[in-house]
């Protein structure tokens, strides 16, 4: 496999002096990885900062009036800041102060990101200015004022106002400031070496997960299933069972409002392959084979790319992608919440609708786990306001 791809997608397509500034990243995160005192350092943050390990928790309640298989979730929800994002965002942050940067810039959709990023860098004494759409910073209030309360400096980006427009914006800004800054992307897309980063520092998801199932049942999971957008949440515990063929991989896009162009963020379903915003993989398009606008009612998922590991993975059928609309995640939301009082993010709640439709399925003796990405305070007062209770 060359180096930067999986498959046909990834590589890097960026500028001469971006590229230099990756190249000096990549070499540095290589040494790190491999150097003890670094991952003792994250070890010690993992457990003592972030909280880690999070807990699996089988659904007893849901299951059985689901019907079908035993669901399971991995607590990604209980980590500080309430999602999987700080997994990657610490150690991205102990990167950049390795190489002696000041600043870090990051984008964010649904604010998880942003939040991760801006309490690390309050942690580590780092500047952090954050790139959100102006759709997403009225939508996610709550998370946008925990980011200023911070130290954050936000950047508020027009345009279509969600995720993608402020990957733009934040990488134009990265390539103002190379002395001081270093780029913190949100996921495992973007030029290479961030999808295989990203993915490193997610991976503890799907270790922690595999020795947990294994002591609670004595075997591994039948199914392991996870909201997709860019899908650093996904990748990070899939990267465990990638070798155990017998466990079946499935990523669950936003169907959205349907199928017409700007109803969706279903890539994998719907894309072509394309470089955008640096790397080669499954990107949606318009009738003019422009890049089309992506739309989820979470605002995490409303990206038009996906990460290029997704794409090889779909190729190759290792991992099977379907997608879940507004209502089916709006419905898992309310059921998980009133049935085991956990309120789970918007975007994992698209994981948990299709884990539920996937269970009924299946007979009572099958595991059906499901990464639970994040919490949803972020999405109270909208869900309210979704049910005319706002």
């Amino acid at each position: 496999m060359k180096k930067g791809y999986f498959g046909e997608y990834g590589g890097s397509f960026v500028s001469c002096q971006m590229q230099e500034e990756l190249d000096k990243i990549e070499r540095e995160y290589n040494r790190l990885r491999k150097d003890k005192k670094f991952n003792d350092e994250l070890s010690n943050l993992q457990k003592h900062f972030l909280g880690r390990p999070t807990p699996l928790y089988y659904c007893e309640k849901l299951s059985k009036l689901n019907g079908g298989a035993k669901i399971y979730l991995k607590r990604e929800d209980l980590n500080h800041t309430g999602a999987h994002k700080i997994n990657h965002c610490i150690g991205e942050a102990l990167l950049a102060k390795h190489l002696g940067k000041s600043k870090i810039i990051a984008e964010t959709g649904a604010g998880q990101h942003g939040l991760a990023i801006a309490t690390v860098c309050a942690l580590m004494d780092l500047q952090c200015e954050i790139h959100m759409g102006f759709v997403d910073v009225q939508k996610q209030k709550a998370n946008v004022d925990k980011m200023k309360l911070l130290g954050a400096k936000i950047v508020c980006v027009s345009g279509g106002g969600t995720l993608k427009d402020a990957v733009d914006s934040a990488l134009k800004a990265y390539q103002k400031d190379f002395k001081d800054a270093i780029y913190c992307i949100g996921s495992v897309v973007g030029p290479h070496p961030y999808p295989t980063i990203v993915r490193h520092f997610q991976s503890v998801v799907g270790k922690e997960s595999k020795r947990q199932i294994k002591k609670m049942e004595g075997k591994l999971p039948d199914y392991v299933v996870a909201c997709v957008g860019g899908g650093s949440n996904a990748i990070g515990i899939f990267s465990a069972y990638l070798k155990d063929k017998e466990v079946n991989l499935v990523g669950v896009e936003a169907f959205g409002k349907g199928q017409a162009i700007g109803e969706n963020s279903a890539t994998i379903q719907f894309g072509a392959t394309d470089v955008y915003q640096g790397f080669k993989t499954k990107v949606l398009k318009d009738q003019e084979n422009n890049v089309a606008e992506a739309y989820s009612i979470a605002s995490g998922l409303d990206y038009p790319a996906v990460g290029p590991e997704h794409a090889h993975l779909s190729d190759v059928g290792r991992a099977k992608y379907v997608s879940i609309n507004d209502e089916e995640a709006l419905d898992a939301f309310y059921k998980l919440t009133k049935i085991e009082g956990i309120i789970p993010a918007l975007e994992s709640s698209h994981a948990v609708a299709y884990g539920l439709k996937l269970a009924k399925t299946l007979s009572q003796d099958k595991i059906v786990l499901v990464n639970l990405s994040g919490r949803g305070d972020k999405d109270v007062e909208f869900v309210l306001k979704e049910k005319g209770l706002g």
